[in-house]
């Protein structure tokens, strides 16, 4: 399937103004979400012709957005989702920072599942919110939701919002239809909002698939916002494309006002070329994308288990970041990545930023062309070995 598109060329992104690779030039940048591949042929071509156009004014949402979002839910994650549901917006980051501004009170509480990305932090404490956690159970393989402890906090009189991370980043979960239903009727029982961010949700491994909250159940739609974008497993962060999807009539109101008095409802010149293209041809790129990431995840375990044996691999099920346990070396991930990125110049990212149980682990790009996943794989040997 990788044959198809060449994923192996190394492109040098220094000196681009790329957030990921404005580091040193001995460094190696192994770390935020961004992948080092092209972008699909088909999004290069959509964005070619409208550049060539040459007139870069204000956007609108042509009737070809909503079907390719509807087309795209529909054949690969067997939800149908209506057109009235979906409303643009610049991204999903923007998307949980304006429903925890207008779906909660200063001093409210926010539950979310830790380990978990950290901008949910800054989303939630940035507008005077309260972060609750609810740790995920971890039994040194394996993350498992803990509903004991998230019945009760969504118990609190003061929790009003629950962020759901689906597939879960950064531990790699794919999340079960049964689990998910089971988070929708607790929130329905205590009147909690839940909004999913699914932006991971076509970077699963080959012949593995995510369920959309909203198709859980009934309950699971009219309870919740879901957020979702061709983003992050077409590599096109930087274009700022996105979607939310409220099938409730009166949440739906309230997060398109909200969207839209926060100004992250209008689409630039590119946005609604890049997100059509994705969804309506980029099918065959991303199932190359998710064979040659399954690839890059299997060299990574073997390499483990054979130099590194200490370290574990926690799961290969979804996304591209892989979640190492580095608990044989260390209970302060962030010192451990720090001195890693000062001995060899390899810049992961140190678990305890995802707060949870994060300071046994280091988070790990493996987006990359080989040359790059073995340069880095041998730095972090490197490391580990000093470090020892």
């Amino acid at each position: 399937m990788s044959e198809k598109f060449n994923f192996d060329e190394v492109i040098n992104r220094r000196n681009t103004n790329s957030y990921k690779w404005n580091v040193k030039e001995n460094e190696l940048a192994m770390w935020v979400a961004d992948m080092d591949f092209q972008a699909a042929p088909c999004i290069l071509e959509a964005m070619e012709k409208r550049m060539k156009l040459g007139v870069f004014g204000y956007a609108d949402l042509p009737d070809e957005w909503y079907e390719a979002y509807q087309y795209w839910w529909k054949n690969y994650h067997d939800f149908s989702i209506e057109k009235d549901w979906l409303i643009f917006t610049t991204g999903v980051i923007p998307a949980i920072s304006t429903t925890v501004r207008k779906f909660t009170t200063p001093a409210e509480k926010v539950v979310i599942q830790t380990p978990v990305y950290n901008m949910f932090y800054n989303s939630i404490l940035n507008n005077g919110r309260v972060v609750l956690e609810n740790p995920l159970k971890f039994d040194g393989t394996s993350y498992e939701m803990d509903f004991e402890d998230l019945e009760e906090k969504l118990s609190d009189p003061l929790t009003t919002l629950m962020i759901l991370c689906n597939p879960h980043n950064p531990v790699g979960k794919i999340w079960k239809k049964e689990e998910l239903a089971k988070v929708g009727e607790l929130c329905k029982k205590h009147h909690v909002l839940v909004l999913s961010d699914e932006i991971h949700c076509d970077l699963c491994a080959p012949g593995m698939e995510y369920t959309p909250f909203a198709s859980v159940s009934q309950t699971c739609k009219e309870i919740s916002i879901t957020a979702i974008a061709p983003t992050k497993a077409f590599n096109i962060a930087g274009l700022q494309t996105a979607a939310v999807v409220a099938p409730n009539k009166g949440i739906r109101d309230r997060i398109w006002r909200a969207l839209n008095t926060d100004e992250v409802a209008e689409p630039n010149a590119f946005a609604v070329d890049v997100a059509v293209a994705a969804f309506m041809k980029g099918r065959s790129w991303n199932l190359a994308l998710r064979e040659y990431i399954q690839e890059n995840k299997e060299i990574t375990d073997e390499f483990l288990k054979e130099h590194l044996p200490k370290v574990t691999m926690i799961s290969k099920d979804a996304t591209y970041l892989l979640w190492l346990d580095v608990s044989a070396y260390t209970d302060n991930s962030k010192a451990l990545a720090g001195f890693i990125r000062e001995k060899t110049g390899l810049f992961v990212s140190h678990g305890m930023m995802y707060h949870g149980n994060g300071n046994h682990f280091l988070r790990f790009n493996v987006a990359c062309p080989k040359e790059t996943l073995y340069d880095g794989l041998e730095r972090l040997k490197n490391g580990l070995e000093q470090w020892k």
